[in-house]
């Protein structure tokens, strides 16, 4: 496992990540979904789940270190940046939890902790 790290968050997703779930979602689901989606993400209040509950709620593989997006969130953790809040969306019909925005972080925090708490957006 890698060496501890305090990960630091803002205490609220940063504005350009609402774009960035809204690219994701609108390969998934219709503009009018997307649309209502994210405007209920801004609403939402931050909630928290650990890193290995993500992963196993989404599905998704752990991308590895050598992705450049992991790691320059990777040096902003090492660094004492703050990181910004995850995006969710709940997929009811598949059972699984789609990550709009915010799979590079989880990625790096994981890295070094799979137990380290998360601040989340979900709808």
């Amino acid at each position: 496992m890698a060496e501890d790290f305090l990960v630091k968050w803002f205490n609220e997703p940063e504005e350009q990540d609402y774009p960035a779930a809204h690219s994701y979602l609108s390969l998934i689901y219709t503009e009018e979904t997307v649309n209502t989606q994210i405007d209920k993400l801004k609403a939402a209040p931050l909630v928290q789940y650990m890193a290995k509950d993500l992963f196993r709620a989404s599905g998704l593989s752990l991308l590895g270190v050598s992705n450049s997006h992991v790691e320059n969130d990777q040096q902003k953790i090492k660094n004492g940046s703050e990181l910004s809040p995850l995006l969710l969306v709940r997929d009811t019909v598949n059972g699984k939890v789609i990550i709009a925005d915010g799979y590079h972080r989880l990625c790096a925090v994981y890295s070094f902790s799979e137990d380290a708490v998360i601040p989340c957006k979900i709808v």
